[in-house]
């Protein structure tokens, strides 16, 4: 789930790139981004509102084979449980005070981190035991860093190749190979060096850079304002054990050729006991409520008995929204959110006349070409009533004056 801000990034929009080869952890990441100016109040209020009173932040310059870089050790208040499961995670972060940018970051952190963990060990994502990335100190790197990306107001944020280590490292499985299994799983389709013996990568580190960002394996075109540094605890002569991350201005191309990734949370819940004739309002008032897709899907409950998951797709302050309006409108005891991402295409309104009524055509736009070009049905449906027209001819006839306009896949954007 990366990093994206309400505005399409572009080459006003500060961006990060970090520079991983020799290496990513929690600890090293959200160093380097307070190193490059993230504030250490908004990263400290954030891990206290979902630990609160157990833990504080140490920040400290140090060398790391000759290079100056910030380190940032978080210290335990209290004693610590580090076997914490998914769903107490999940608990602490949904009721946490805290930014919705920063809830959503941190949960699609933790979703990829539980995915791996799952993924390895053959269970259930909700059935994943975290250790190591259970203990406060894990928790408090995922919160920080999602604070810090927050407060720095990055548009996006992209990793280079990322030094994995080679060997073996002992965890609460024992002696296992380096990369660790779940290192494995979250690096899958990404650039990987092995850049040094040992763990130069832990999961925290991988599922940071790879859930908030996107692969960019060579420092992209732009300006680049400021840098900051991390380190990690090891001083390994001749290898600097840190993470750099470069902050600037890097057109994102993607962008403009009409392809944009949003961060999105899909909320859902389970109803077995509601009039179905209810189900067009409910889907209505769920998109009036800033949903940007609603839907419904049957299921099969236990005890054999049919249902239905109600799904509403959202992002940013829509989410708190949403999960009331649901609550008002649904006889369900629970609503469950799973960190999304969506690949957009940019959208354009234009329309076309039949039977002397104005239908909008909805365009699915990259690069300045149209890929998709579609009636708006309440446009046809109106039309239809006044026309005395059976829906299905003036659908048929929008599309052909959609054809006769020009408004076909692969022709020139008409409104740029």
């Amino acid at each position: 789930m990366p990093v994206t801000s309400p505005s399409t990034p572009g080459a006003g929009s500060l961006s990060a790139w970090v520079d991983a080869r020799n290496g990513v952890a929690g600890d090293m990441l959200l160093a380097a981004l307070l190193d490059a100016g993230a504030g250490l109040d908004a990263v400290t209020d954030a891990i206290e509102a979902v630990l609160p009173g157990t833990v504080r932040l140490e920040v400290s310059g140090v060398v790391r084979a000759g290079f100056r870089a910030a380190k940032v050790d978080v210290v335990p208040m209290l004693p610590d449980h580090p076997h914490r499961t998914w769903t107490t995670i999940r608990g602490m972060l949904s009721a946490a005070a805290l930014p919705v940018r920063v809830r959503q970051d941190a949960l699609a952190v933790f979703v990829a981190l539980a995915e791996a963990e799952s993924r390895v060990h053959g269970v259930e994502v909700d059935d994943v035991h975290f250790h190591e990335v259970g203990a406060w100190d894990s928790i408090a790197d995922v919160v920080g860093v999602c604070a810090a990306v927050h407060d720095l107001g990055l548009a996006r944020m992209a990793c280079g190749v990322i030094g994995v280590g080679h060997g073996t490292v002992r965890t609460a499985h024992g002696s296992i190979p380096v990369p660790v299994p779940a290192v494995v799983q979250l690096v899958l389709g990404w650039p990987v060096i092995a850049g040094g013996p040992g763990e130069l990568a832990t999961p925290t580190g991988v599922a940071l850079v790879t859930a908030l960002g996107e692969s960019v394996p060579m420092l992209p075109d732009g300006v680049v304002e400021r840098v900051g540094v991390g380190a990690g605890s090891r001083d390994d002569p001749g290898r600097p054990n840190v993470v750099r991350v470069l902050l600037g201005r890097f057109p994102d191309r993607r962008a403009a050729s009409g392809v944009t990734r949003q961060q999105a949370v899909e909320l859902a819940a389970n109803v077995d006991d509601l009039d179905p004739r209810l189900w067009p309002d409910v889907l209505a008032r769920l998109l009036s409520a800033g949903a940007d897709d609603a839907w419904l899907s049957p299921i099969v409950m236990k005890k054999g008995r049919p249902a239905h998951t109600v799904h509403a797709l959202g992002r940013g302050p829509a989410v708190d929204v949403i999960r009331d309006r649901m609550f008002e409108l649904l006889p369900t005891l629970g609503v469950r959110e799973t960190a999304s991402t969506k690949w957009v295409l940019d959208r354009r309104w234009t329309s076309v006349t039949v039977d002397g009524a104005a239908i909008r055509i909805k365009l699915g736009l990259r690069g300045g070409r149209i890929v998709t070009a579609t009636p708006e049905f309440a446009d046809v449906a109106a039309a239809a009533e006044r026309s005395g027209r059976a829906q299905r001819e003036v659908l048929t006839a929008a599309v052909g004056a959609a054809t006769e306009a020009g408004l076909v896949p692969g022709a020139a954007d008409p409104t740029g």
